[in-house]
């Protein structure tokens, strides 16, 4: 059990936390949550020992073994795959090496009585034990599944670790820690450069895995299927909750409220007390109950309530221009790398209006065909935009392609043009970087930071297209949330490369998978296609048991009809939600229009002769129809509400 005492960390003068205190016990599954910058990264690296606070503890029993996963890490080069990730076993492999070392020793002994030479067997006996123990037996096999499980190939084994992505040697990282079997697990942001597959693969291993696991993620699904425990940081403070997330934030709405109402009651009673000390203060008949109640209000605990920390980004797409009816169109596109083949002779169309999600284990190609939509890189066969199409791209290294000597400021007006530029502080402000933070160096900014900054470029001008190349990657939870809406609300076409499964569900109605050099198109969204591909998994391994290809046909037309469900479901909220933003228009319309009036009436000497009667029956009929589209537009936000609740339960 590792204990957490009264821990204080400061950055700046200022408290990141202030005296919190919790415990991680043997078996907890723990998300760690809170927003960009609430501290989440340096209570893990507290916790392994990598930075100290200003006051309070941290014990851990010395059997404790941590494996600690940060956000991001310095790669060594020189080895290749399999023998990066051997050095897991540094510890088995120095064990083996002085077992065989004694052995030789013993083969040259004869003196077999000797204590010295009963000490040599003694210890070459203790070792072999420490070698079983430590799984010195199957390395090879613990290899090869942890590495085939994370998304490498056998081929991959001995190719050098300096050919590989970032992304792709974190897994090589994550690799090492898994295979040294630690009984702590401190994972930051794990799942940010797996695939689906990859991150199924590591929700099965945690989900078996003995010892305790303390996880930073900003993916729902990933926190749901493995946590039964959430540490919220916010504000300084601690919030402990034995949940998983998504009952966690029901949880913690339920506890507002609850403090809330304690709070008004409290307070209503103190005012009431108050109120009749003041009135009969000096009514000697009234005396003895005055005296009672200043003693009642001296014992009183005043109640408080917690503090939220309600600040968000505000992301809003300008109208999309109308595009033709074909938005991107491929014709036998391929894509080799050197001799390695990517995308053989790919046919697609994607039409307007049309918001899918590309899909695929990492290195498939996704992210290449994002870039020959862009024309970024060169390709044989044809791949083209339609009439009228302007692009919107956030790519996945987005926050590499800044210039890190750039301010937060410079960064945007360099390519503001327009109205816009006299708006650019505005625009940074709705995504959180007020006053001097927008004189911040790109260099010091974090992960989020930068995911925000380039989402900013995305609204300098009117686009019909978003190409959106993992977005949700280093975003906190309420950022993310406010993106989907926005992505929602969007009346353009998207095409969303993701792995966050639910950011995805919901906000796309077809998913094309990258597999084997060719592109798939699934209908349906994300859940059904994880279905469909555990069905199609399932037959294969039972295909020669008709009970189980029934099983199979079974599910599947189960997946179909709920597919068929949710998709009318979708189309009506997309529907409710255009309403709603045209609502929003007119209100907007209408109160600029009822200030204009109220400036005029307000300064009659810039008034028409005449006309004076006729501005004051309009300012009536404003008011008046302000007042219906307000109305209006909170009953579709009402019926919105009930949709998404209905969607969701379904």
């Amino acid at each position: 059990m590792i204990s957490v005492n009264q821990l204080t960390v400061q950055f700046g003068g200022v408290d990141l936390f202030k005296d919190v205190s919790f415990l991680i016990n043997p078996k907890d599954r723990i998300g760690l949550v809170g927003k960009n910058g609430a501290g989440k990264s340096t209570m893990l690296k507290i916790l392994c020992g990598m930075q100290q606070p200003q006051s309070g503890e941290v014990i851990i029993p010395d059997e404790a073994k941590i494996g600690y996963l940060p956000q991001q890490m310095i790669h060594q080069d020189g080895k290749t795959v399999i023998d990066e990730a051997r050095t897991a076993f540094d510890e088995v492999l120095s064990v083996d090496k002085r077992i065989h070392e004694l052995n030789h020793e013993l083969s040259l002994r004869e003196d077999y009585e000797t204590q010295s030479y009963l000490d040599l067997i003694h210890e070459i006996s203790e070792l072999s034990d420490r070698f079983h123990i430590l799984g010195g037996a199957s390395i090879d096999e613990s290899l090869e599944q942890t590495l085939l499980g994370l998304g490498f190939s056998m081929s991959d084994f001995h190719r050098q670790t300096k050919e590989f992505s970032g992304g792709w040697r974190m897994r090589i990282e994550l690799a090492k820690i898994l295979l040294r079997r630690p009984n702590v697990l401190l994972l930051d942001e794990p799942t940010n450069h797996l695939d689906i597959e990859s991150i199924q693969w590591l929700e099965n291993y945690i989900k078996d895995f003995s010892g305790a696991a303390v996880i930073i993620s900003h993916d729902k699904a990933f926190l749901d299927n493995l946590t039964t425990r959430t540490i919220e940081i916010s504000l300084g403070k601690i919030y402990n909750y034995k949940a998983a997330y998504s009952e966690y934030v029901e949880l913690r709405k339920e506890r507002r409220e609850q403090q809330m109402a304690a709070y008004l009651n409290q307070k209503k009673m103190i005012e009431d007390t108050e109120d009749f000390i003041e009135r009969f203060r000096y009514k000697a008949t009234k005396a003895v109950q005055v005296q009672s109640r200043i003693k009642q209000l001296d014992k009183v605990e005043r109640l408080e309530v917690d503090e939220e920390d309600n600040s968000a980004i505000n992301i809003k797409f300008p109208p999309a221009p109308r595009s033709g009816t074909i938005v991107v169109e491929a014709k036998e596109a391929s894509k080799r790398y050197g001799e390695k083949l990517i995308l053989d002779n790919i046919d697609f169309v994607i039409e307007r209006g049309e918001k899918v999600a590309f899909v695929g284990k990492n290195g498939e190609g996704k992210s290449t065909f994002s870039k020959m939509i862009m024309e970024e890189i060169d390709y044989t066969g044809h791949c083209k935009v339609g009439h009228n199409v302007s692009i919107g791209y956030f790519a996945q290294n987005q926050d590499e392609l800044m210039d890190e000597n750039a301010t937060v400021f410079d960064t945007i007006d360099r390519i503001a043009v327009g109205d816009i530029r006299t708006k650019i502080r505005d625009l940074l402000g709705a995504f959180l970087f007020r006053g001097e933070e927008v004189d911040k160096k790109v260099k010091v900014l974090s992960g989020g930071e930068r995911s925000r900054l380039a989402m900013v470029k995305l609204l300098l001008q009117p686009v019909n297209l978003l190409i959106l190349d993992e977005p949700t990657n280093h975003l906190d939870m309420r950022s993310k949330d406010i993106l989907k809406q926005a992505l929602l609300n969007f009346d353009g076409t998207l095409i969303l490369v993701s792995h966050d499964r639910e950011f995805l569900d919901g906000l796309v109605d077809k998913v094309y998978e990258f597999r084997d050099h060719k592109i798939k198109q699934h209908l349906g969204g994300i859940y059904e296609f994880l279905q469909k591909r555990k069905l199609e998994n399932f037959a294969e391994l039972e295909r020669k048991t008709k009970p189980a290809t029934e099983q199979v046909e079974k599910e599947a037309s189960a997946v179909k009809v709920d597919y068929l469900e949710k998709k009318e479901m979708d189309k009506v909220i997309r529907r409710v939600n255009q309403q709603v933003a045209a609502a929003e228009k007119k209100i907007e319309e209408l109160e600029k229009e009822l200030d204009d009036i109220t400036h005029l009436l307000s300064n009659p000497d810039k008034i028409e002769k005449g006309s004076e009667e006729k501005l004051y029956i309009r300012h009536g009929e404003v008011e008046k129809l302000l007042e219906q589209e307000m109305s209006n537009w909170e009953q579709l936000n009402t019926e919105l509400e009930g949709l998404k609740e209905q969607r969701f339960q379904n």
